[in-house]
């Protein structure tokens, strides 16, 4: 496949067999030339683990300390005086049973996050195979299912982000925009494999991280060391 001129450009300041400390790779990334859209930086972290088994899985949100640089659209499932505090809090879209056929059958996904309270979980449990797949169903564990819709909603915007395996047990997540600079993007970093790092499941065994890369969303990847 031919690689693009910023591609080939861009990989001229990776060494691919190196592993780099985090700080230096986040300097090369800031120095490779610049595309007509701001890019994602993205962390993709394997682990040691089987995420077929439930004992096993990683999956957890963190507040990045600079955001992701995207402003992330919520759509809150609630009623009554939880529907009124959604739209105070900044929620994008908010309503319940009639945002059902909306989802289901117009295939509406114009929103990055869904925020419920506990009551709704009826109605969106019948979205499950819709949503699912998508990554986008309300979780406790996420801080998605709550009757504080109001703290929830300001974390989502002032950059709180979910990591979760894939099925291969990789974890992938963008942490910032090239824009940010090498600074605010390691301290964004940091703060996330912290949190992968607190996450470790007991039924874990030898190695937890088994490798760490971060690349641009047009760019090459780079190694990074997790010792």
């Amino acid at each position: 496949m031919k690689q693009g001129k910023r591609y080939q450009e861009s990989a001229k300041l990776v060494d691919s067999t190196k592993v780099y400390e985090a700080a230096e790779a986040l300097e090369i990334i800031e120095k490779m030339p610049k595309t007509k859209f701001d890019q994602t930086v993205e962390l993709h972290v394997k682990l040691g683990v089987d995420s077929k088994h439930a004992d096993q899985q990683v999956r957890g949100t963190v507040v990045l300390p600079h955001g992701t640089g995207k402003t992330q659209k919520v759509l809150v499932f609630a009623k009554g005086d939880k529907a009124k505090e959604a739209e105070e809090a900044g929620a994008d879209f908010v309503g319940a049973e009639e945002l059902v056929p909306k989802i289901e059958k117009e295939n509406w996904f114009d929103y990055d996050v869904i925020v419920a309270t506990p009551d709704m979980m009826g109605v969106i449990g019948r979205l499950g195979k819709v949503l699912g797949p998508k990554g986008l169903m309300p979780n406790p564990k996420s801080g998605t299912v709550t009757m504080d819709v109001k703290k929830a909603i300001a974390e989502i915007k002032s950059g709180k982000v979910e990591y979760r395996l894939d099925k291969t047990n990789i974890i992938h997540l963008g942490f910032g925009k090239v824009s940010f600079g090498a600074k605010k993007l390691l301290e964004n970093y940091t703060t996330i494999i912290d949190a992968i790092i607190k996450a470790k499941p007991a039924a874990a065994k030898g190695q937890y991280i088994k490798s760490v890369s971060m690349s641009t969303t047009m760019g090459p990847g780079l190694f990074i060391n997790q010792k």
